[in-house]
């Protein structure tokens, strides 16, 4: 998942890898560290819950740290940073009396995704969000791929399509997980009101894009035949972006819902109870498209 940042929210991820790299808290250790800090009174309850939470998105627990009057440190992990490296991390994450700072600690996809979703979960539960403002945000360089930890295969991260930054020469000489693609999105809130891209206009670079993804050109032919074909006669370089008007309707009448501004919506289960579709079909009409229903 894809966390859409929402600048209306003061909280701000910090990256702590190189540090906790030197440091003796093994769990720690080799993997991408993210921190967010808070100015704010939490209780242990206020903990427990928070823990709760991180637990249910996938985290395997919550790290923190309470900065006392003194500088100080109270806290789980405490007892796990040197006592030579306490004033280090203090500086590094600008702490100050009053702080806590929670830490976030997995391969560097789900830590970002993590740390996302915890700083949009603090920033609601300690009602820290800007009201009444729209804060905006142009998202770009996205990456082309990244690594499947599942199938453990190069796959693509978002548009297979786009053009990668560096053409066929990015392609044949870089590190797939280092391209980045002309991709981009205008968030506002936290909420993706356009996404769009510089497209691929060119049939070497599109073929050599999806070989690194583990496609054949013979898949791409039988796949994305109106594609492939089209591209044998040239296309002219092209970009764009789908705006969602729905979406800026729902941020501006201040809907949690977007079913809320759609006139007609579909329910949960896909069902469009206005038109009670989907309906029953009629053998006729299923002959019509030449589509047999086997038992």
């Amino acid at each position: 998942m894809l966390f859409r940042s929402d600048l209306r929210n003061p909280l701000r991820i910090i990256d702590l890898s190189e540090f906790f790299s030197r440091c003796t808290f093994k769990p720690f250790i080799g993997k991408t560290v993210r921190a967010i800090k808070v100015h704010a009174n939490m209780s242990k309850g206020f903990h427990e819950k928070l823990l709760k939470y991180a637990q249910s998105i996938g985290m395997g627990g919550l790290g923190y740290l309470q900065v006392k009057d003194d500088m100080s440190y109270k806290g789980p992990i405490d007892k796990f940073i040197p006592d030579d490296m306490k004033s280090e991390i203090a500086e590094l994450a600008g702490l100050e009396a009053g702080d806590t700072i929670f830490f976030i600690a997995d391969r560097e996809s789900k830590a970002a995704n993590y740390a996302g979703q915890l700083r949009n979960e603090l920033g609601a539960r300690l009602d820290l969000l800007e009201k009444n403002a729209y804060r905006f945000c142009f998202v770009n360089d996205f990456p082309m791929f990244e690594f499947d930890e599942e199938e453990k295969k190069i796959i693509f991260t978002h548009n297979p399509f786009s053009m990668p930054q560096g053409g066929l020469e990015a392609l044949n000489t870089k590190d797939p997980t280092e391209i980045l693609a002309y991709q981009y999105d205008i968030v506002c809130n936290g909420v993706e009101l356009s996404s769009g891209a510089v497209r691929n206009h060119d049939l070497e670079i599109m073929v050599k894009a999806f070989e690194i993804a583990g496609y054949t050109e013979e898949d791409l032919k039988e796949k994305f035949g109106a594609l492939y074909n089209a591209f044998q006669f040239g296309a002219p370089p092209h970009a764009g972006m789908a705006p969602g008007v729905d979406r800026m309707i729902m941020l501006l009448r201040n809907e949690e819902n977007i079913r809320e501004v759609i006139a007609f919506p579909m329910n949960g289960n896909a069902q469009d109870l206005m038109c009670g579709a989907p309906g029953e079909i009629t053998e006729h009409q299923l002959r019509e498209v030449h589509i047999k229903i086997r038992d």
